[in-house]
Parts: C-alpha cells; structure tokens; sequence
C-alpha cells in the first residue's frame, strides 16, 4: 500500500511551505514583483500572498513601494546560515581565488539543488552571461558544466529518475534537451572526467567544469571555470585551463579530506 504523500501527513506546515514559496517568487528578471506577480508565481491566491507578504514585511524579509514589493537584505541570513555551516565555501574561497589569477577568467564553486545549480562561491573577473551571477544564483543542471558533472556521479537508475522529473528545453539551438543525447554526454563526462559546455547555455559561453569529491568519493560539488566563446574555446579550455582546474580540484578536496585548506603547489604557477 502506498504511503500518502507528506505534503497530506500532519507533519506537514502549509503556511511555512508558502512562506517559502513567496520568497522564491522573487529573482533577477522580477526583483520587485506586483502583487499578482507574486502569487502568480507562487502558485498562491492573491489573499494568501498578501497575508504572507505582509508578514514577511512585519518580519523584515521584505520591503514595498507603492504596488511593488522587494527582497531586504535580511533574507541573506537564511542562505548565510547554510553558507557558514559548510566548511567547503571557507576551504575553497582562497583556491579559487588563485585559479581566477592564474587562467584570467571568472571561477565557480556550485552545488546541486533538485533540478538546479546553485552557487557558492564566485570569483569574477568579466561578465560573460547576460544575467549576472552570485551566490545563490541558480541554473538549470542539465545546461551546465557544473551541474552534469555533479549528475554524473549518480547511479544509473538515480540519473534516470531525475530525468523524467526535469522539463528539459532548448535554451539555445545547441542545447542538449533530450534524455538520450544527455545520457551520452554524462556517458562521455564519467570518461573523461570533465564537462564542456558551449553555446548551451548561453551563445556567448563556453565553460569546463570538474567535480569535487569528499574523502568517501561521492561528488558534492562542483567547479568550473567561465569564458567568452569563440570556435577554438573548447580546445583551448582542455589545453590550457584544464590542468588549472585540475590543480585547484586536488586542493579542494585535500583540504576537504584534512578538513583544512592548504594550496596545491601548481596554483602558485605562472599561468601560460
């Protein structure tokens, strides 16, 4: 007999779940939503959404002007808590740092979250996309580096599951949308231990990414470094930014196993 799902169990707080629901209603294309955008978003009726954002408001998450409505600078104590209680950001801030020196382009540190990316820790150097990556910001897995590198850790049968929850689409002409060219590629990463992305995401992007493992193997983030794309960008990426990228993975996860950070010496080399 199947269990009911947990959203009908006791257990279940409704008005928490939409609280949530609002604050993720806001985001870089809608910064200062309507009302009716909010609740549209949210999935919520507008009485309902008033009341939470009204709340929210009372609270100090959310501010208004006029009919709009904004995220206040203390919704970043949520995602700080969850920053500050993972020793990864604090071990890897510094290796990032050196890998950005050292190649000359903008670094990412990013995790997986259900059907995204998110990140958690950049360093940039040149805007290469036409919405402006930070921490916290989320992608879509599918159409990232960093995130098929993480999905290529999954087992098969985790991997397929996944995809038949995604709505996968062409983002650009050159994106993988399809569950049997994506498998191919993850088949492709799993080889060769890296991912290239190019012209997927964004026409103007090429990006190269590696996982980062924790001392038991499992891959719990990834890494990847951005640049302008051009015909010769992923040949250069594997010849040149690669070995980079290679380097600041082995510091990461020494650190991680050791539980402190210590550079690997091939960061400190001149990049050529």
């Amino acid at each position: 007999m199947a269990s009911e799902p947990f959203e009908d169990s006791a257990d279940y707080v409704q008005s928490l779940a939409r609280g949530l629901q609002v604050l993720r209603a806001f985001s870089h294309d809608m910064a200062s939503p309507s009302l009716s955008q909010v609740a549209e978003r949210a999935g919520l009726s507008r009485a309902v959404a008033r009341r939470l954002l009204l709340t929210l408001q009372h609270l100090g998450y959310v501010g208004s002007r006029g009919r709009s409505f904004f995220l206040l600078p203390r919704v970043l104590e949520l995602g700080y808590s969850y920053l500050s209680s993972l020793d990864l950001t604090e071990l890897a801030q510094e290796t990032l740092a050196l890998l950005s020196e050292r190649v000359g382009e903008s670094c990412s540190l990013a995790v997986l979250d259900g059907s995204d990316i998110v990140y958690v820790l950049r360093v940039p150097v040149r805007r290469v996309m036409s919405v402006a990556l930070g921490v916290g910001a989320r992608l879509p897995a599918y159409a990232t580096s960093l995130g098929r590198v993480v999905l290529a850790d999954l087992p098969d049968a985790e991997l397929t599951a996944w995809m038949r929850t995604q709505k996968f689409q062409a983002i650009t002409p050159h994106t993988l949308h399809t569950m049997t060219a994506l498998k191919a590629e993850i088949k492709r990463i799993r080889e060769q231990g890296y991912s290239i992305v190019a012209r997927e995401l964004e026409l103007g992007l090429c990006s190269i990414a590696v996982p980062i493992h924790a001392a038991d193997g499992r891959v719990v983030a990834a890494l990847n470094v951005g640049m302008p794309y051009s015909d010769d960008a992923p040949a250069r990426a594997v010849k040149l930014i690669l070995p980079a990228l290679q380097d600041a993975q082995r510091s990461i996860e020494y650190a991680i196993q050791r539980g402190s950070w210590q550079p690997h010496m091939a960061l400190t080399r001149a990049y050529a």
